[in-house]
Formats: C-alpha cells, sequence, structure tokens
C-alpha cells in the first residue's frame, strides 16, 4: 500500500532504512496534478529502482510575482489515487513552511545555462528549481531522478548542478509524452479556453516542419526562427514569449546548426504559457 509522508524526518528515515537494505531509491520530483506524462515518468522510474518516491509540492520560489502560484491544481488525493495504481512506494507532500522555515536565506543558483530562454523573462525560476530540487534529493537521498524532456532548459540545469555540486544522483531524462493532436502534455493546458486549446497544436506543427527543413539541409538559424515565428503567427491567439536555437548541454544560442541543435519554444495561449522543443537533425542520406 502507497505511503503518503508530509514530515521531513520520517522520509528521512524511510530513504535511508531502504539504502541500508540495499534497495535503489529513485525520485520523480513534481507538483502534482498528475497527468500522463507525469506517470510516463514514474514508469520509468520504475524501470530504474527498487523504490520509487514521488514528490508533490507546488513550489513558491519558482514563480514569479505575477505567475499563477495561488491557481496552480493542487489535487493530493487524487494524485496518491493514481499512484497507487502505479506501484509508487511513497508519496512525500511536505508543506511550504518544512521547506522553507522561517529564517531560510540559502539559495542554489546555476549560472550561464540559466541566463536565457525561460531564464530571460522567468529571472527567479530556475533559482527556485534547484534550489527546491536540492534539497528534495538532501531528504531523499536518490539513487536516481527522473526528469522531462518538455523542460529542456530545465533537465540542462538540474544535470549540471548535480554534477557541479557533486550530489551523486543519476538524472534519466524522459521523452516528452503528447495529446493526440501533437501538444505537449503539461498540468497547465487545462487553463486553456476551448479556443485557445484548438489552436495550441500550431506550436507541435511549427516545430516538427522546423525539424524537417533542418534534416533538408537548412543550417542557418535565423531563417527557421523566422519560419516558426510566422508559422506560430498563424494562429490569432498565440503570443510567442521566446523562439530559440540552442546548444543541447550550454543552452547557448547557436547560428550553424549543421551538427544539431535544440529548438526550444515559448508560447501564451491567454495568460497559459505553453513550453515545448525539438532537436534539430540533418538527415544522413
Amino acid at each position: 500500500m502507497i505511503r503518503i509522508v508530509s514530515d521531513i524526518d520520517v522520509m528521512s528515515g524511510i530513504s535511508h532504512a531502504k539504502s541500508l537494505e540495499g534497495d535503489r531509491i529513485c525520485l520523480v520530483p513534481t507538483m502534482g496534478a498528475l497527468h500522463e506524462g507525469h506517470l510516463s515518468l514514474i514508469r520509468i522510474a520504475s524501470e530504474h529502482a527498487d523504490y520509487v518516491v514521488v514528490s508533490i509540492f507546488v513550489n513558491p520560489t519558482q514563480f514569479g510575482p505575477n505567475e499563477d502560484y495561488d491557481a496552480y491544481p493542487r489535487q493530493i488525493e487524487r494524485d496518491a489515487d493514481t499512484l497507487e495504481t502505479l506501484g509508487v512506494d511513497v508519496v512525500f507532500t511536505p508543506d511550504v513552511g518544512s521547506i522553507y522555515p522561517d529564517g531560510f536565506s540559502t539559495y542554489v543558483t546555476v549560472e550561464g545555462l540559466t541566463e536565457g530562454l525561460c531564464g530571460r523573462s522567468r529571472p527567479t525560476h530556475f533559482r527556485g528549481v534547484t534550489t527546491v530540487v536540492t534539497k528534495l534529493f538532501g531528504i531523499v537521498r536518490p539513487h536516481c531522478a527522473v526528469f522531462g524532456r518538455k523542460d529542456a532548459q530545465q533537465l540542462a540545469v538540474v544535470k549540471r548542478m548535480t554534477r557541479d555540486l557533486n550530489l551523486g544522483v543519476e538524472i534519466i531524462p524522459a521523452p516528452i509524452v503528447r495529446e493526440e493532436d501533437g501538444l505537449a502534455m503539461s498540468s497547465r493546458n487545462s487553463y486553456l479556453s476551448p479556443d485557445e486549446r484548438r489552436q495550441a497544436p500550431i506550436i507541435r506543427q511549427s516545430l516538427v516542419y522546423a525539424a524537417e527543413l533542418a534534416a533538408s539541409g537548412v543550417n542557418d538559424a535565423s531563417v527557421i526562427i523566422d519560419i516558426v515565428r510566422n508559422k506560430i503567427g498563424e494562429s490569432s491567439l498565440a503570443k510567442i514569449d521566446y523562439i530559440d536555437i540552442v546548444d543541447q548541454d550550454e543552452m547557448i544560442p547557436m547560428h550553424d546548426i549543421s551538427n544539431g541543435a535544440l529548438l526550444a519554444v515559448a508560447v501564451f495561449f491567454g495568460k497559459t504559457r505553453l513550453l515545448d522543443n525539438i532537436i534539430l537533425e540533418r538527415r544522413n542520406d
């Protein structure tokens, strides 16, 4: 039977005991409101470990002052029922006061990788992500952790932080999971109005078109960015936050993509900000 744990010391004690028993522990950090994308991460975790911990914590430090922290969907009981069907061992649900007690003043930052893409419009976001992930790693002491490729910059940042701080956690990337019409699954998709939801698949369509161009030999990043901008612009409700082509590991802009690159976008539909990305590779005929 699944255990729901909110106390930090209890969670640490469980992990310590399991490690002593020789179990390999895998953590899947989430903010809840679970969908099939999250569930795919958990299935991957189960393939890599004996004991799976899923954290559900809506992390206030990764939200900006005008973002949707208060409105972010919270449905822990429903999520726990879903996780039990997948054989998850522990759902870790700490409260904000235990993660950030009075006087909390220590934050983790990763320089360089966090400056572009989402970091431009959300300057405090990644500090919040890396701080809470470091805390979760310290509490759960996992051997591995699974992060989705939809948040490509976050994945790169967490991998770099884990390496630089010698945290000893294997970071396992998971493929993007999509709706039938191609829209990347996200808890925020539920915010979309019917009209916004109908137009949102233009994001994926634009990325696929860009990948086809790159595969056919178009190497100029600026050309591809302009084409993607025009394609997304066909949607009357889309407002582009960014379209960037970057190195997959360093997150720095690339101009010649003949050796491969990451095309990443963030697009608003109303107040809902959607992320997606695709790898650009030249086809070897």
